[in-house]
């Protein structure tokens, strides 16, 4: 049996993959952040986004996002080895999560882009117990709550959504996840 040695947990966190036109065969929209965000090599608010509002041309952002460089630089190599999220730049962010229990709020600016999501209506809390897949190869474990309700704007701009039922974690696509790990 091999140790885990590659893993980050979490507490407060955000998810939403979602898509901004029916026409679209694959999310343009990732938003996927952490209050706190814990890995071997470090500690710091941290998650992930990706915006590509035309699927002809390339992102206008695409990489982790983290107060802490090393942190940040961990997360491709050894948690989304194997994903289109390998390779994918630390872009340095402020990020500010605030969640009760009917709301969640958080807020991303990074490379000029300020993202703020809403959520709301609320499923009860689950426990998550995911094996590995193609996408994503590691383990989950945690809690999660759907949230139902979701706005996204960017840049103070409100943008039109549509989320799947299912994201690319395997559960729904916009939830609120108290705490969880991720372990390969």
């Amino acid at each position: 049996m091999s140790n885990v040695t590659k893993w980050m947990s979490w507490e407060g966190g955000v998810d939403l993959v979602a898509l901004t036109s029916p026409e679209l065969q694959m999310p343009n929209v990732i938003v996927h952040l952490g209050r706190m965000v814990n890995t071997p090599v470090g500690n710091a608010t941290a998650g992930m986004l990706f915006w590509q509002p035309d699927p002809q041309d390339a992102p206008l952002v695409f990489g982790f996002v983290c107060n802490d460089p090393g942190a940040g630089a961990y997360f491709g190599p050894q948690i989304f080895a194997g994903t289109p999220f390998e390779n994918a730049p630390v872009l340095p962010a402020e990020i500010d999560i605030q969640i009760n229990e009917t709301s969640a709020r958080a807020t991303c600016t990074t490379g000029g882009y300020t993202f703020e999501m809403e959520m709301s209506d609320f499923s009860e809390p689950y426990l998550i117990n995911r094996t590995p897949a193609a996408m994503p190869p590691f383990y989950q474990q945690g809690v999660e709550i759907h949230a139902r309700k979701v706005s996204l704007k960017i840049n103070g701009d409100p943008l039109s959504i549509i989320i799947p039922p299912v994201g690319i974690s395997g559960g729904p696509a916009s939830v609120v996840s108290p705490n969880g790990v991720y372990a390969r």
